[in-house]
């Protein structure tokens, strides 16, 4: 059974940094999207990045490009997102998803792992 465990979330102040990873078993990396979604109180889950091996391809959310980055390796299983200059909005459950195909829509994501929580005081 395919597992996406996230891990790095936390509690830091407006204008700090923060790494999520996500480790992957049981899947191919190289044959899926890798994406981090986030879901704030009372808020639809929303696209964060995302990034395929397939064709090399790397998507933002508008709102987030220049400040978050996502990355990956192929061989370990396992993608991160370099979040920056991180605002208070940014609060919210961030989620690990994969996807046998490119979309930046959640209902496309097969797998997803259990989210890790970002805090981020003003």
């Amino acid at each position: 059974q395919v597992q996406l465990a996230e891990s790095g979330g936390g509690l830091v102040q407006a204008g700090g940094s923060l790494r999520l990873s996500c480790a992957a078993s049981r899947l191919t990396f190289s044959r899926y999207t890798m994406a981090w979604f986030r879901q704030a109180p009372g808020k639809e889950r929303e696209f964060v990045a995302a990034i395929t091996w397939t064709d090399s391809r790397i998507y933002y959310a508008d709102s987030l490009k220049g400040r978050f980055t996502i990355s990956g390796d192929n061989v370990k299983n396992t993608v991160t997102l370099q979040m920056n200059s991180l605002k208070p909005e940014d609060t919210a459950v961030y989620y690990c998803a994969a996807s046998v195909d490119w979309s930046i829509l959640s209902t496309a994501y097969n797998y997803w792992g259990q989210g890790t929580q970002v805090t981020i005081s003003s």
